[in-house]
């Protein structure tokens, strides 16, 4: 009896110490995401980036508690697909506002300034923000070619506005089940150091001329080698650390040609975990409508040969038509 008192209080200090430890893991943890996130403001307040001031122009605001926020990359030519995008699976107006106070999920369109700040396009997106109230303006001009820039940006802004779990961003010419992508992310919320995404590791492309071609292609090696493994750019998601490393670096993180590439290479060296997950690149119908009838909904849909739906703006509502989750899954999901 006396052997088995002792056991059973040794199994009560040890269950206790792993206790104390894992509190003081999260402690610490909690200490250095506090000093990251005082580092990201500072350093966006003197790079130029925006931080929220409070009306007595005292200090910074104490930033709004979400579960993720969802970043649609999209360009001053691309209203018709925002509205596309508005008429399917993105809620309008207090939906939407709801969806960010009820569930923690916060999405905007995501847009830099044109060369003349101030000018007709930009006039343009402030108009429609007005009537909206769904951008999220960046310090950054606009430009196919700086979207690994923009990605950083996107990342430093939304971490100084928002202490999200996820950080996301999708193009606007992707179909996205709200819903879906709640509960997939919901799965790695207890996880540090999460990128998911549909991991690829395509070609190097060295020749001049062709579509995503790699001019630093020399530090991958000899001609005819592949990346290392990174999600594809359409969508992908990362944790509440991996945001606030790139916000915290994003001055000395190197950029690639192509913004998928760039945001895998920030990643090498880390301790981060790849989540490969394939329901984030279904294609459209009849695709994504058979996984959905065989109750496998996808979290987002996209044609690999457009690197988004072809012709998004004609054929988006037939995808949400097909492919949806119907409108009220996201109220419905557990987070």
């Amino acid at each position: 009896m006396t052997l088995i008192s002792r056991t059973n209080g040794n199994c009560k200090l040890f269950l206790k110490i792993v206790k104390t430890s894992l509190s003081l893991d999260k402690t610490i943890s909690s200490l250095e995401m506090e000093l990251a996130v005082a580092r990201t403001a500072k350093s966006a307040n003197l790079n130029g980036l925006p931080v929220l001031e409070k009306p007595d122009g005292q200090g910074s605001e104490v930033r709004q508690k979400a579960f993720v926020v969802i970043g649609i990359n999209t360009a001053f030519s691309s209203r018709k697909r925002r509205d596309s995008v508005r008429e399917t699976w993105l809620p309008q107006g207090s939906k939407l506002k709801q969806l960010e106070e009820k569930k923690g999920i916060v999405i905007r369109f995501v847009i830099g300034h044109s060369v003349t700040p101030g000018g007709i396009l930009d006039r343009a997106i402030d108009s429609e923000d007005a009537q909206h109230h769904d951008f999220l303006r960046l310090e950054h001009v606009e430009g196919y070619h700086e979207l690994s820039a923009k990605t950083k940006t996107y990342f430093s802004t939304a971490v100084a506005k928002w202490d999200a779990d996820f950080y996301v961003k999708v193009d606007d010419d992707v179909h996205v089940n709200l819903g879906m992508l709640a509960t997939t992310l919901a799965r790695y919320r207890s996880k540090p150091r999460i990128y998911i995404g549909c991991m690829k590791s395509g070609p190097v492309l060295a020749q001049k001329g062709v579509k995503y071609h790699e001019p630093e292609y020399w530090k991958f090696g000899e001609e005819g080698n592949r990346y290392f493994r990174h999600a594809t750019g359409q969508i992908y998601a990362i944790s509440k650390d991996l945001a606030t490393y790139i916000s915290i670096n994003s001055q000395i993180l190197h950029r690639y040609a192509n913004e998928d590439v760039s945001l895998g290479s920030w990643f090498i060296g880390l301790d981060v975990e790849h989540i490969d997950e394939r329901s984030m690149c279904c294609g459209t119908p009849p695709d994504c409508e058979w996984k959905a009838q065989a109750g496998n909904v996808c979290v987002a849909s996209f044609d690999w040969t457009c690197s988004g739906i072809c012709k998004s703006v004609e054929r988006l509502k037939e995808v949400h038509r097909t492919c949806s989750e119907g409108d009220g899954a996201v109220w419905n999901t557990l987070i």
